[in-house]
């Protein structure tokens, strides 16, 4: 749990939102990838069968505009029709815009890492949020989040570029931190490592020689030059032939060929997780 309000910014655990104020960028469709995976193996999350109520997603620190948290409501109901979604920000103005749209089921709300909702969220999404924080910052935060989650719920923290080319996020659950998710846009890198400036808050300063995230980069950069020759066939089988080779080496990487071809790849939290600090393996057990 967060214990001191001031290193987020001094802000009170009671009474006021909990966090600092982003910069608030944000561009439409930004957040696609993040919520394609979602929507996929993460949707039976979603499922009255395993809410048992209408579930809800909080969409946190959606930025100056709505934008992504509509589109974040919109990709929900797709797998869940009677989802309640819940957009939290900061500021009052940004939650003005959001309110004045008026969406049946679609809620705007003044917030922080509190997440003020009257239920457990099925689905916090926090996308480009903690990067303005310290790395030390991250497992408090995480830990206030998760506590705010229903038994199967999930948080996906991350970060991406400015229209969503690269992005990548950690899913963590009340059992700790559980996966990170790699998506990139076909064209829009020349390795898999250019994903690093876009890693999320707890891994971005971790690669450096010595940690598991700087040894499954470069075991992912290797990969992908041993499969260039398959790069006439399309850059999606050899992105196939990348995640093959990875789980071929012993690397544990998740999901299958149907993911991979969207250039997304999930591997275990244990193969990158830092080996010092807060969210040290060691620590978390």
């Amino acid at each position: 749990m967060v214990q001191k309000a001031t290193r987020l910014g001094g802000r009170s655990l009671t009474g006021r939102p909990l966090g600092n104020t982003t910069r608030g960028t944000t561009n439409p469709n930004r957040m696609r990838r993040v919520d394609r995976w979602m929507t996929g193996p993460q949707a039976w999350r979603l499922r009255p069968g395993t809410t048992g109520a209408p579930p809800i997603a909080v969409d946190l620190g959606y930025g100056a505009s709505p934008a992504t948290a509509v589109e974040f409501f919109d990709r929900v109901r797709s797998v869940s029709p009677s989802a309640q979604v819940v957009g939290i920000e900061i500021e009052p103005e940004r939650v003005a815009r959001g309110t004045a749209l008026h969406l049946e089921g679609l809620d705007f709300r003044l917030g922080g890492f509190e997440i003020p909702i009257d239920s457990k969220a099925t689905v916090i999404r926090a996308f480009n949020v903690l990067r303005q924080y310290d790395e030390a910052d991250v497992a408090g935060i995480w830990e206030t989040m998760v506590g705010r989650l229903t038994e199967n719920g999930v948080l996906i923290e991350g970060t991406c570029d400015e229209i969503g080319r690269r992005s990548s996020w950690v899913a963590v659950t009340k059992n700790g931190p559980q996966t990170l998710s790699i998506s990139l846009r076909f064209g829009a890198f020349t390795r898999p490592s250019d994903v690093a400036e876009r890693l999320p808050k707890a891994l971005i300063h971790r690669n450096i020689s010595g940690e598991r995230i700087h040894d499954f980069l470069a075991a992912a950069d290797a990969a992908w030059l041993s499969a260039a020759p398959l790069a006439a066939f399309g850059n999606k089988q050899r992105f196939v032939a990348m995640c093959r080779a990875l789980r071929g080496n012993g690397w544990p990487i998740c999901d299958s060929a149907s993911r991979w071809r969207l250039g997304e790849m999930t591997v275990k939290w244990e193969a990158v997780a830092p080996r010092t600090g807060a969210l040290a393996l060691a620590e978390l057990n």
